[in-house]
Formats: structure tokens, sequence, C-alpha cells
């Protein structure tokens, strides 16, 4: 599928977008993707079963060695594919990629350095909530509550943890998770079951061992770094209403979080059970390449590149 681009909202993730306007519309202001997820889904409303796209978005935060204002991606969405299935097929992909690899290395690029961290599958497993109960050696307290801000940033100062510059609920715990969960991931490590707030396009449940609402998701990791994203697809639009509320009430700065009220009135046609599934393609080129930077495996360069290329063409 193609999917549009521009459009007057950026939806499917919680990101600045790059705004502009449109000639034909002067009064609206038109926004770059920063993902196609809401977009494919309406596609699997329509009818289709099985959606996918490999293409580009945009999301104007910051440059670093993993990270790109443009970047692309591969999207999936299937119906009546839950998490395990996402994740088998995620592991058999990998490990297939992988073999070939490092036939192509063993034949004709013996220059390629692909990292050499993958295993057979199955790939290793982590709770969110579990694993970092199990790392502070104190137990979370019940996320859903109001209070849970104030008890989670108390968690990190008194680990001498920075706080992230907003400190929301789903920043602060994905700063316990960056420093617990994800140094732990150097082979393939699946962190799995985030809190509900993290994943608030994705179906949730109470989890049994901590009574958490937890959504039915998993993140893929590798040398630390994520390479895939896959979850069960909220197929409620009152759950989906509620969660978009919820989220809407951690946005800070210009990030882009809005309830998307034609995608909730898609969501009344109804969605079927559907998997979903989102990947790097540039990370994980890096991952097969052995490359260190992700301006590496770009044929241009990174935004920086790009940018000082013109830059040293016009003060010749």
């Amino acid at each position: 599928m193609q999917t549009p681009i521009l459009a007057e909202g950026a939806g499917g993730a919680v990101a600045r977008p790059f705004r502009t306007t449109a000639t034909e519309f002067p009064d609206r202001v038109i926004s770059l993707r920063i993902a196609p997820e809401l977009w494919l889904k309406r596609m699997v409303i329509g009818g289709f079963d099985r959606v996918f796209e490999i293409g580009t978005s945009f999301r104007n935060e910051g440059l670093d060695l993993i990270h790109n204002p443009e970047f692309t991606t591969c999207e999936f969405y299937r119906t009546y594919f839950g998490l395990e299935d996402l994740i088998g097929m995620t592991e058999d992909m990998l490990t297939g990629l992988a073999d070939h690899v490092k036939g192509l290395v063993a034949s004709s690029l013996p220059s390629l350095q692909p990292a050499s961290v993958y295993t057979n599958a199955p790939f290793g497993r982590i709770d969110f909530i579990s694993g970092i109960e199990a790392a502070i050696l104190q137990p979370l307290p019940n996320l859903s509550l109001p209070d849970a801000n104030i008890k989670v940033a108390k968690i990190l100062r008194d680990r001498s943890i920075a706080l992230p510059a907003s400190p929301t609920l789903p920043q602060m715990l994905d700063r316990l998770s960056a420093t617990y969960l994800e140094p732990q991931c150097q082979k393939p490590t699946f962190i799995m079951h985030h809190p509900e707030c993290l994943s608030p396009l994705a179906k949730s449940f109470l989890n049994p061992p901590n009574s958490q609402r937890v959504a039915a998701s998993a993140e893929l990791f590798i040398n630390s770094q994520e390479i895939a994203n896959m979850y069960e697809e909220e197929n409620s639009p009152f759950e989906q209403r509620r969660k978009f509320l919820e989220q809407n009430s951690h946005r800070t700065g210009e990030s882009s979080s809005f309830i998307d009220e034609s995608y909730i009135e898609a969501l009344e046609w109804g969605l079927p059970p559907t998997g979903g599934f989102g990947c790097g393609i540039d990370r994980l080129c890096m991952m097969m390449s052995g490359a260190q930077r992700i301006g590496d495996v770009l044929s241009f360069g990174s935004l920086r590149n790009v940018v000082s290329l013109r830059r040293a063409t016009a003060s010749r």
C-alpha cells in the first residue's frame, strides 16, 4: 500500500512532526507523517486482510548515531494474528536474514561485518514491569492511578537518575527501561507487555502477576537498540478514545498527540483482531552491515550531511 505522507494531522506515534502549508489550503497546517499506522489500519477496516508499506516517515526531533529525522520503516498489519504469531514471524525473519547475510559475507561481500549476536530462536524475553521491579528491588506503584507520576519520579530521584526534560509518566517509564532493561538486550531480546500508557494503540489487559494494566506488545532489541515493535491492535472505538485522551494528557511541547476522530469513526465500522509490526529499515541495515552510524547506510548520509553539502556548495 501507499499511504499519505502529507495530512492535516500526524498520528500513529507521539513525536514532533514537520509542519508546512499547502497552496490549496493556505489556512491549514499540514504535517508530514510520523508513522503510516493509522492509514494502514484503515485499509484493514476496508477489507484488506494483509497490508504492508515500506516508506519514509519524518520526525522533527534529535539526530544522533542511530536517529535521523527522515527514516524508512516497514509496517504490516495482518488480521487474526496475535502477539505470539508476530514474535514467531519476527524470529524467523531475522534469523533467516542473518543466515543470508552470513552467506553473502562468505561468498561475495567479505567487507561486511554484521553484528555477531544472532542466536537461534527463540529470542530472549523480559517482562517490562517485572524486569524493572527486579532491578530496583521494589514494586512499581499502580500505574493507572493519578499519583503514579509522582511516585515514579521519586523512584528516579532516589536512584540519582536524571528526570526527562518533560517528566511525564510515559517518558519516565521509558527512562527506567533505558536504564535497567535495554542494557540487558545485547543478544536479540523482546521487552514484553509495556504499561498501557506506553502503547496507546495496542490492546491491553490486566497482567495477573502484578495486577497492572499492560499492552499486548513486544519490542525487539539487539545490541541495546530497538529494531522492531509489534502488538495486537486496539479495535474498540471506546477503548481507543479513552487511550487517546490519556495520551493527550501526556502531550508535551510540539509533540503530535491528538484525538483522531476520523480514525475512531473508522473503528466503529469494525477492525478485526489484528496484529501489527513495525521495523526500522535503516537500523536493520546497520545491524546487518556492521555500520556504527545511521548515516553510513544512507546514500547521502544523515540530515546533517545533507545540510552541510548544501552549505559547502553555496560557499564556493
